[in-house]
């Protein structure tokens, strides 16, 4: 594979073809004269072009020639093509007028909030992931501030409307990415792997999303690379917990690029000084590297690769609960492989693909021992591999409409090994799925589609269908509906020892309203989910879990009352029930709150060119086990409520010519005491709370950006 990806680039760079550049500059306003920010300015057929900046300004170099069109284009305005010939140096102002029918139309949203930086309902940029506080720029917590999510800081996953973390799926590119998180400690959360600014777009569906993507019962995060930079640069990160280095290179040409990237972390110096609640066995390391590829085939086309590897050595040492005067060590050491590479092409008559392959591996090694007294400690060895392949037709229909098709297939191996005992299986899963962007009017849109799957390990197939309506009330406001049906195979461990299980099944029923304006974004949503065919471990049956999740959310965000000031807010009221796993009968899971609230304020202090972001999370109390009570009050005690506060401090400068960052962060700042259940021994005398353990983390680091001075970037987008 990798040999594969290595001929690849070297054939990619071999063809690079030095050309002549050509600068085109200007200014866009609209009728007033006011300046335009965010136009997307591009020659057509190409991936040449710049986005306007906050004084309406833009920039940028092509190898065209002669005689060409560039296209200006702004939600709400009418797109502006402009005859040029590409000679020389060209100085470009342009005036863009308002669509009215750009103004009415309506566009799919029940269930999705889109955080990406060229949507006109952005929710969250990169930036907003970085700046909010207590987040620490991983991009699951900072989605944990938005409607719908759990604070589940005590388990690995993103846990949405009712669901567990294994219910939300997350995609690169359209490409299912198995093991999205690190691998952790036991109540510990697992930090996602990625960083935002890989992803030019995001959207996180809590309910009703597309039909492309399968194998979620409750939500999918679908992240979208970057392209092309705008020019070379070279990065360094330290902290006092480690640090990190890589660099991206643009082509002579403008046609391609490529970048890598390494960082190590080691705890050890920081819990030496902040003490743990459980003593490590191993200070925590970690050690990663990236790359990406980037090329241009034509005018239309992108060939993108990224790849990354991570090893992790981490463990634990806690006080035995069976027996007195005991220790219980947890010791794991996970090495995990992801490789995506994808392409996409205009193909003509308003044709487009999008294909992609990835490959992934995961591997865990687990040492449990009770100390003195177990002398053979257990050794766990799971391995996860995943290749999988996809490819997608789309085809415009008018103005507006547009239809998607396409098809995938994965094969999956799952082997996991405990002192020599074997439960392995292998897995063929395709799928194949259409689905159509209807407009009836510029006001009224359906989406219509489904979604057929089989798998081999199940041995049988299931079509889901899924339909989303949406109507324009005005010029900023629209009202949705979406119904699906969603199926997903049960998790690993409980395929390798139950062969008859069936697919998890959930139902989705969404209203939602939505009003989106200049600097303010309102939502407010309603759910229904019905639950089917749910995994029960006791008694040991089929698949015959019940359950089902309804509530209501709010979100408001407001970036102009207060000048330089932006917060959210965000409201959920969860009422869900499940039995499963070996719950007797239908009760409000561990993992989830009936009541959770966020706000997050951001503060830009321009004298001293600062951002400070606060941000306030609570959630009423989680239920938990009690086994000294009566099976008749299963669940029926709950933790204390949850409270944090977290603070984030960014400072830009530039040191030299280098566009400088210090970053602080504090989770918890407040130092609440957060139980997020309790742990009881096996004759249930005893018992602990589950409680973090670091209960306030406080992170220092300076990050140094050369060849890019990307402060007023920064700036404008905070």
């Amino acid at each position: 594979m990798y040999k594969f990806y290595l001929i690849l680039f070297i054939s990619g760079l071999s063809s690079t073809i030095l050309r002549a550049q050509t600068k085109v500059s200007g200014k866009v306003t609209d009728k007033k004269n006011h300046p335009l920010q965010g136009v997307n300015i591009s020659i057509k057929d190409s991936y040449d072009g710049a986005t306007s900046a906050a004084d309406g300004t833009f920039s940028f170099t092509t190898d065209a020639t002669g005689e060409q069109s560039i296209i200006f284009s702004l939600n709400a305005f009418q797109t502006q093509e402009q005859k040029v010939n590409l000679s020389g140096p060209l100085t470009l102002n342009i005036i863009l007028r308002n669509d009215i029918s750009q103004l009415k139309i309506v566009t799919i949203s029940a269930g999705s909030i889109e955080a990406s930086s060229e949507k006109n309902n952005t929710v969250l940029k990169p930036l907003d992931i970085v700046t909010t506080g207590g987040a620490m720029a991983d991009i699951v917590s900072a989605l944990k501030t938005l409607p719908g999510t759990q604070q589940t800081n005590d388990r690995e996953g993103l846990f949405v409307r009712g669901g567990t973390g294994y219910e939300t799926q997350t995609f690169i590119d359209g490409l299912l990415v198995r093991n999205p998180f690190y691998s952790g400690l036991p109540d510990m959360p697992g930090r996602g792997r990625f960083s935002p600014f890989l992803f030019k777009g995001t959207t996180f569906s809590s309910g009703g999303y597309s039909a492309q993507y399968g194998q979620g019962l409750s939500s999918a995060l679908v992240l979208e690379s970057q392209d092309l930079p705008d020019r070379s640069s070279y990065s360094l990160g330290v902290s006092p917990i480690g640090f990190s280095g890589g660099l991206d290179e643009l082509s002579k040409d403008k046609k391609g690029s490529f970048g890598i990237e390494a960082d190590y972390t080691n705890l050890g110096p920081y819990l030496n000084v902040i003490k743990p609640k459980f003593e490590p066995s191993v200070n925590p390391e970690i050690i990663g590297t990236s790359a990406n590829f980037r090329r241009k085939t034509s005018k239309t086309g992108m060939l993108k690769f990224y790849g990354y590897s991570n090893w992790t050595h981490m463990g634990s040492i806690r006080p035995s609960f069976e027996y007195e005067g005991g220790k219980e060590l947890f010791e794991m050491k996970n090495q995990n492989v992801y490789t995506n590479l994808s392409y996409k092409e205009l193909l003509g008559n308003d044709w487009k693909i999008n294909a992609g392959v990835s490959f992934s591996t995961n591997t865990d090694r687990i040492t449990l021992d009770t100390m003195p007294k177990n002398p053979d400690p257990l050794k766990i060895h799971n391995l996860s591999q995943l290749a999988q392949s996809r490819v997608m037709l789309t085809k415009n229909i008018g103005n507006f409409s547009a239809l998607r098709f396409g098809g995938e297939y994965q094969y999956a191996v799952e082997n996991a090994e405990y002192n020599g005992y074997k439960a392995n299986y292998t897995d063929n899963y395709s799928a194949a799925f259409a689905e159509g962007d209807i407009y009836i009017t510029p006001q009224f849109v359906g989406r219509v589609g489904g979604r057929m799957e089989y798998s081999s390990k199940i041995g049988k197939m299931n079509l889901a269908p899924r339909v989303s309506l949406a109507y324009k009330l005005d010029q900023n406001s629209q009202v949705s509906l979406a119904y699906g049906d969603y199926y997903q195979k049960p998790e690993q461990q409980y395929l390798r020892f139950k062969p008859d299980l069936d697919y998890m099944k959930a139902t989705h029923y969404i209203a939602s309203f939505q009003r989106v304006a200049n600097n303010y974004t309102l939502r407010v949503e309603a759910f229904y989910k019905k639950y089917h065919n749910l995994v029960k471990t006791s008694p040991d049956t089929a698949t015959n879990g019940t359950g089902y999740a309804k509530g209501i959310e709010l979100f408001w965000r407001d970036r102009k009352s207060v000048k330089n000031l932006d917060y959210w807010v965000s409201y959920s009221y969860l009422d869900t029930k499940r039995n499963y796993l070996t719950y007797p009968y239908e009760v409000q899971p561990d993992f989830a709150a009936k009541h959770t609230f966020s706000v997050v304020t951001k503060y830009y202090i321009s004298s001293i060119t600062t951002n400070i972001g606060l941000t306030y999370s609570f959630a009423t109390g989680r239920p938990y086990y009690n086994p000294n009570l009566p099976v008749s009050e299963f669940m029926s005690q709950k933790t204390i409520d949850y409270n944090s506060v977290g603070l984030s401090v960014s400072y830009l400068t530039a040191i030299r010519k280098a566009f400088t960052i210090f970053i602080l962060s504090v989770n918890n700042v407040g130092n609440f005491k957060q139980v997020y259940g309790y742990h009881y021994s096996t004759d249930a005398l005893r018992r602990e709370a589950i409680t973090p353990n670091i209960p306030r983390f406080i992170y220092l680091g300076m990050f140094m950006s050369f060849g890019i001075d990307r402060r007023q970037e920064t700036i404008d987008n905070l």
